[in-house]
């Protein structure tokens, strides 16, 4: 999707600026609405651009713009028609700039009490899973990967060590700490009510062949965390979330969290030790194929660091 970027800035830069974005190929449409900004007061310059020139223009607002000095709003258009530039829409790329990606990131993966409650509700989900027939079992995994936010987190740490944000870094691993013990605690009292209520026992878990797949992965279950992984850094950046879900099903490392739990439960410190090797490999994966997808974006598309 093409962007349009609303842009309230005071007067001083707008004519500059506006000489500066004129020129692009990739900007289809530049507007000015002279001493409507209230708060900034100033000018609102709205630009709509192509994917391919979101980066350029961005550089030129921060190389004509004080950082105190202008407000930046981003939106995806729905479509772009410019029958004399059609062609150039049509080639369009579909990449998300720096900025869009940390946003859609931190929202996700913040620590408020819709994490926290998904995070919980994951693990308990996933504990069910752990102790159903193949059936039922598939379903809780899909349904317990796509519920719980515990992609986001993890990927904001190869984000942040691209971008050189540290404090990124630094929410991205408290966020997936946080959150990952909650889906390891939602896990284990998910599993003593299941207990207490008599539907499952401790043999039904520790006989039930998933758990043993977690516990030895073979060559073929790693493969298909990588794809996941890799896919899901790649859907990140290509700001693509409607289809992160397949990315988010091929990675196990929800269930993995949640069978530390039900081990831990269980008195299993045996299977637990495997659990967590299972869910280090996953996030292993997630850090690798997000550093190389957000460095290769990097170093090979966008060159800047974020405005802010």
């Amino acid at each position: 999707m093409q962007r349009t970027f609303t842009i309230s800035l005071t007067p001083a830069y707008t004519d500059p600026l506006i000489h500066q974005l004129r020129p692009l190929d990739e900007v289809i449409a530049l507007s000015l609405q002279r001493g409507s900004s209230v708060k900034p007061s100033g000018d609102v310059l709205t630009v709509q651009v192509l994917n391919a020139g979101a980066d350029e223009v961005l550089r030129r607002i921060e190389r004509v713009c004080p950082p105190n000095h202008y407000a930046i709003a981003s939106a995806e258009l729905t479509s772009m028609i410019n029958p004399a530039k059609h062609e150039q829409i049509r080639l369009d790329v579909d990449e998300a700039i720096w900025e869009e990606m940390e946003s859609g990131l931190r929202y996700h993966g913040r620590l408020t009490g819709n994490f926290i409650a998904l995070m919980a509700l994951g693990g308990g989900i996933s504990a069910v899973g752990l102790v159903s027939e193949p059936g039922p079992q598939t379903l809780a995994f899909v349904a317990a990967s796509i519920i719980a936010p515990g992609f986001e987190p993890l990927a904001k740490v190869p984000l942040g060590l691209i971008l050189k944000n540290y404090q990124t870094v630094s929410f991205g691993l408290r966020s997936s700490l946080i959150g990952y013990g909650l889906v390891c605690l939602g896990a284990i009292l998910t599993f003593l009510v299941l207990q207490w209520l008599g539907v499952t026992n401790v043999d039904e878990f520790t006989s039930n062949s998933e758990v043993d797949a977690i516990a030895n992965p073979t060559g073929k279950n790693i493969t298909v965390s990588l794809g996941g992984t890799l896919a899901g850094c790649i859907i990140v950046a290509a700001y693509r979330r409607s289809v992160i879900a397949g990315a988010l099903i091929a990675m196990v490392v929800i269930t993995a969290m949640a069978m530390v739990g039900v081990s831990l439960a269980c008195g299993r410190l045996d299977l637990a030790w495997h659990g967590l090797q299972r869910t280090g490999i996953d996030v292993g994966l997630i850090i690798l194929t997000g550093t190389l997808v957000f460095g290769c974006k990097q170093w090979f598309l966008r060159r800047r660091k974020p405005l802010v």
